[in-house]
């Protein structure tokens, strides 16, 4: 089953499924993605996909024309008033899917789901996702330094928040 949360001009958001699972595994471990997450492994997203999605939850990005796979998110923290946003992953990178469908992710956020606030972290040196949040409207609450240890190496994190009612006074 490929239960859909929301539909754009270009690309849907969808359930994950097992059949996704190689698909978020092969993700997660591209280099050029790897430098920018923490990876779960396949149990964990074994389990995502096969809970009820009450708390946590993998989703996939797919452009509507072709049904191809572009994307996944996690959600995670779904059982409380706030949503945290996770591992978010675009591989048709440069055509303006990770914003469309972050968009598309608020909208599901706020005005289907009626979260009262949405959270999301980044690498201090993830200057694409840096930008792309900050556009959006996610502000910046926090700095975790040295937060991460990857590699022998300590790394920073940017936490960003957004509330609902910053969410629809851009809207207006």
């Amino acid at each position: 089953m490929n239960e859909i949360l929301i539909e754009g001009k270009n690309l849907r958001l969808r359930r994950a499924n097992m059949a996704d699972l190689n698909y978020i595994m092969t993700l997660q471990y591209t280099p050029e993605n790897l430098k920018f997450i923490v990876p779960f492994d396949m149990n964990y997203h074994r389990e995502n996909i096969n809970s009820d999605g009450a708390e946590k939850m993998d989703v996939i990005v797919e452009e509507i024309a072709t049904g191809n796979s572009v994307g996944y998110f996690m959600l995670r923290k779904m059982d409380s008033p706030s949503i945290e946003f996770t591992h978010v992953i675009i591989s048709r990178k440069g055509q303006g899917y990770g914003r469309e469908a972050l968009k598309l992710l608020l909208k599901w956020t706020f005005e289907l789901k009626d979260f009262h606030r949405v959270w999301i972290d980044c690498k201090d040196y993830n200057k694409i996702a840096l930008h792309l949040y900050e556009s959006l409207g996610f502000v910046r609450e926090g700095f975790l330094r040295e937060y991460l240890l990857t590699n022998g190496v300590y790394e920073n994190l940017i936490v960003f928040g957004m509330l609902d009612s910053e969410y629809f006074n851009r809207q207006k």
